[in-house]
């Protein structure tokens, strides 16, 4: 009994537990963090059982409110669906653990609210990953949406105008994927995903097809900030409040990708989506390789870190829509695998960030100065992230960024694998400017700072605690890649043919 429910405990714990931190939390603050992470570790672990098996038994399917598929909502727990579920579970787990102190220190008093709209955010990121119903899966991006806008407007500064921007740009991407639904519905009378792929081929050749096909995937493109739909990602990563960023920089985006993936596969087909537009495929992976290059550009002209990141997401989001567009084993794989990693990346370098923030009050590059001495572990973990979006071996990066340009080979898409090691270039550029920054600047001529030994000036344990398991889970994953590959990723692509 218990087992069978595994995938509604894993999206209610948080749930529910937004509805107890708000009432508890008003009266008890230092409650919250630790009930939020009571929730999240429920939810992880019962993805973990999930994912577990799924990869034994195949694919589950669960019903909701005992209406039966097409006409009720359907959840479906495949390899692909179960290995994200575990991600966003684990990676909210981890975000959560570090979050606490951020959010004592810059709201104090509104510990509450905070994790109401997070832990609700989490739910909804977790049931995006698995529902089996194409309108379902609009009300899930209005919550998560809705959620961030909240969570990102209650950062300083200009949070707030950073905000509404994101809040317009996510209605008008929200628009775009609801009106490529009303098109299926109204070619095919039915919104469960399954259901219009298996009415669908008897229509392909209709304008009407194409035009669904092309506002669902308009729709998943302004939610994962694809150049040039990028322009509202910059500022709210940027002026989020710490604890926001750490959740939503490694997942919203991740996410989208995924959902535009289940879109290609389950909704319509590869036939479909590879072969019967070949020029499409084509301009896209092009348009890929030109977000690419416009955002690692865009980067090096950053002089706050945060703000630097959030070009790098935008580049890292061109290298996973061109790694799905190339149409190929090795494309599909690679971005898979990057899902992965630039989630755990992006983690890492915004924990980083957070820690930096809690001690210097700011994330400019001259914070960075002397950081080495009095903050050893933070940059230490700090090195490890900035080698793996670099692409150094065995950091989890170098394997993703193999398997995308052995794929862009494949393809003969020579201008993707180029902009690609463009990218990793630009990369090494940008984090070896931080690291010399903080480990050379500082010092007299005799290599000791100006007031002799330093002292050591850490972010609290909470903060570094999280910061240093994730950069040791990117040498993990980056040594453990061949297994996640063989293991997971390729029986999910199989399933998801």
């Amino acid at each position: 009994m218990i087992s069978g429910n595994f995938l509604a405990y894993a999206i209610a714990a948080p749930l529910v537990m937004a509805f107890v931190v708000n009432l508890v939390g008003r009266a008890r603050g230092y409650l919250v963090a630790p009930l939020a992470l009571l929730s999240l570790g429920v939810s992880t672990l019962c993805s973990l059982l999930l994912l577990a098996r799924v990869l034994r038994e195949g694919p589950e399917s669960y019903t909701m409110g005992g209406w039966q598929p097409p006409w009720g909502i359907e959840l479906v727990v495949d390899p692909l669906s179960g290995l994200m579920l575990v991600l966003v579970a684990a990676i909210a787990l981890i975000a959560t653990w570090s979050a606490g102190a951020s959010v004592r220190q810059e709201m104090e008093g509104r510990e509450h609210v905070f994790f109401t709209l997070y832990l609700i955010l989490v739910s909804g990121l977790l049931a995006l990953t698995v529902t089996g119903d194409a309108f379902n899966l609009y009300v899930m991006l209005e919550i998560t949406a809705i959620t961030t806008y909240g969570l990102i407007a209650m950062g300083r500064e200009r949070a707030a105008l950073a905000s509404f921007n994101y809040i317009i740009m996510g209605t008008i991407g929200a628009c775009f994927y609801l009106l490529g639904v009303g098109y299926l519905y109204i070619l095919t009378g039915s919104l469960n995903m399954a259901d219009i792929g298996r009415i669908l081929p008897e229509l392909y050749g209709g304008a009407a097809v194409a035009t669904a096909f092309a506002f669902m995937l308009v729709g998943m493109w302004v939610k994962m900030a694809f150049f040039p739909l990028h322009g509202w990602l910059p500022n709210a990563y940027t002026y989020a409040p710490s604890g926001t960023s750490v959740l939503i920089a490694p997942l919203m985006t991740k996410v989208s990708v995924y959902l535009m993936i289940r879109i290609m596969f389950t909704i319509f087909s590869p036939e479909y989506t590879f072969f019967q537009h070949a020029g499409v495929q084509h301009l896209i992976v092009w348009a890929s390789a030109l977000a690419i290059i416009v955002a690692s550009s865009l980067a090096l002209a950053q002089t706050e870190f945060k703000k630097m990141l959030t070009y790098i997401i935008v580049a890292e989001v061109g290298y996973m829509v061109g790694g799905v567009w190339l149409a190929n084993e090795p494309g599909m794989t690679g971005a898979v695998l990057h899902i992965v990693n630039d989630a755990l990346m992006t983690l890492c370098l915004f924990l980083a960030a957070s820690a930096v923030v809690f001690r210097q009050g700011s994330c400019r590059f001259e914070d960075f100065r002397g950081l080495y001495r009095t903050m050893p572990l933070t940059m230490a973990a700090f090195t490890v992230g900035a080698f793996s979006m670099i692409g150094v071996p065995p950091t989890a990066g170098f394997f993703s960024k193999w398997y995308l340009i052995l794929g862009g080979i494949e393809a003969g898409q020579w201008a993707y694998v180029a902009a690609l090691v463009f990218s990793s270039l630009v990369n090494a550029v940008l984090f070896f400017r931080i690291i010399e920054i903080a480990f050379f600047n500082g010092e007299d001529e005799h290599g000791h700072g100006h007031h002799g030994a330093p002292l050591r000036h850490e972010a609290p344990g909470a903060l570094v605690q999280p910061l240093v398991l994730t950069a040791v889970a990117l040498i993990v994953v980056g040594l453990a890649s061949g297994v996640l590959v063989d293991s997971i990723i390729r029986p999910a692509l199989q399933w998801l043919q």
